[in-house]
């Protein structure tokens, strides 16, 4: 029994195999030729393997800018990040979270089939994050093996379908289409930066989007994504190594190769990264979204995939550079803060902040334009430089480490459940979860009520 469940938990920590698996059953449903639903399926695992070694190459490019940046300016403090911080947690926590992200995707499916909020969480390995996290809080709080569990897939549900319904409103006029959602923990980050995005966007005096930026004759190299990419990380990653100084990047980081030429080639593998990410994309939204309707239509009607962030990238290329920069500028600002403040300092992970920012800075072009993905992506690399500064309290002797969880919803679902652990304690807890579950189907109910109110308006119209 252990054998298999390990087997199965191995399958569903693949987000690859997860997608690849719904794009079977999809296509099978649909009673396709088996050429289709092999090619389909083969189609849908290789994109997002594809999109998976994009990330990687993005991850490896910016590796040595953190390092560069942390020596450069002599900051010291802790450093969010997913992949450092996960490692330790499931030292002590492995087993519990890996049950509770087994557990949190059927509550995650229950929920979508009961409700209007019609979001399967696909991206299998932020959800597992989030399942660590949960274990943690759960522990630190007190709670029975059982109990740990139960609460744990309870609230893993929750989040892993709300999340998807913060952003949603936002999605068609980001993407324009209605057919995919965002299943990335940066997800409150991302809906607070639109939204806020929105009330600020000018009616009178709209802002062009990023992706009508023109560029004089001369500079129409620009107008291709890839090079302005290169360029424009070219120009950060030298500035920032000329203050690190040649000899720390030629030796702690290139081996000894020329510091220039080391950070050019780290640009240029930026923008591969990215070009790559692109490409995955592609293939994914090709492969998964007419297969998806098999299981919407079977399983949950009108459901849709929640997919990873940078599945939003190809909407607005443009907006995903101008955001991470945007988002990392906040960082720095929230950092500064902290500084002059006397807290313990948060480092921008600059990871979190190309992904969530460049996915807020998507969101926010498509609410206003230019200044919408400033805002948003701004707004963002805010939120999410000072969260975690709350969450660490929360995390027992997990709080004292040099790393922590990044994005936006690990501050937000950690922060109010850590905390109101700590002012009301087990039974206020178990509360707070119960009266979030009311008050989904409630909000669930209330909006199913207005849409066939609105809809009964317009026949009486016709």
């Amino acid at each position: 029994m252990d054998g298999i469940l390990s087997v199965l938990l191995d399958i569903f920590r693949q987000p690859s195999v997860i997608v690849a698996l719904i794009s079977f059953i999809g296509l099978a449903v649909q009673r396709k030729r088996f050429s289709d639903i092999l090619q389909g399926s083969i189609r849908t695992l290789v994109g997002f393997l594809v999109l998976a070694a994009g990330s990687g190459v993005i991850t490896e490019a910016l590796n040595p800018f953190g390092k560069m940046f942390q020596y450069a300016f002599h900051v010291q403090g802790v450093v969010p990040n997913n992949e450092a911080i996960i490692g330790t947690v499931l030292l002590k926590y492995g087993s519990e979270s890996a049950i509770i992200f087994f557990f949190g995707m059927i509550v995650n499916i229950i929920l979508s089939i009961t409700s209007r909020f019609k979001f399967i969480y696909l991206t299998g390995h932020v959800a597992f994050y989030m399942a660590s996290m949960l274990a943690v809080i759960f522990n630190v709080a007190g709670f029975s093996m059982w109990e740990v569990l139960l609460w744990g897939s309870i609230a893993q549900g929750l989040f892993t379908t709300i999340s998807p319904a913060l952003v949603q409103p936002f999605m068609k006029k980001a993407s324009g289409k209605d057919d995919v959602a965002l299943g990335h923990p940066a997800g409150t980050g991302v809906a607070l930066g639109a939204l806020i995005a929105k009330i600020t966007a000018s009616k009178k005096r709209p802002s062009k989007s990023t992706e009508d930026i023109k560029f004089p004759a001369a500079l129409g190299f620009l107008r291709d994504t890839t090079v302005l990419i290169t360029l424009s990380m070219a120009v950060i990653y030298i500035v920032v190594a000329l203050f690190a100084g040649s000899s720390y990047v030629e030796t702690h980081l290139s081996n000894g190769q020329n510091f220039i030429v080391f950070v050019m080639l780290k640009a240029a593998t930026f923008a591969a990264g990215v070009y790559i990410i692109l490409a995955g994309v592609q293939i994914v939204l090709d492969e998964i979204v007419p297969a998806f309707k098999g299981i919407s239509e079977k399983l949950v009607k009108n459901a849709r995939p929640a997919l990873d962030a940078p599945m939003t990238f190809g909407f607005a290329p443009n907006a995903v550079l101008i955001g991470f920069l945007a988002s990392f500028f906040g960082g720095l600002l929230g950092m500064t803060l902290m500084a002059i403040l006397g807290t313990t300092i948060i480092i921008p992970g600059i990871v979190a902040h190309f992904m969530a920012g460049g996915a807020a800075g998507v969101f926010g072009n498509g609410q206003g334009g230019i200044r919408g993905c400033l805002t948003a992506s701004f707004i963002n690399g805010l939120f999410i430089t000072f969260l975690p500064l709350f969450l660490l309290p929360v995390l027992g002797d997990l709080g004292s480490a040099n790393s922590t969880y990044s994005d936006a919803d690990y501050g937000v679902f950690g922060v109010i459940l850590g905390h109101v652990n700590i002012v009301g304690g087990r039974t206020v807890l178990i509360s707070v979860i119960l009266i979030a579950l009311i008050l989904f189907y409630s909000v669930s109910i209330f909006m199913n009520k207005r849409d066939s109110n609105n809809f009964e308006k317009v026949e009486e119209i016709k």
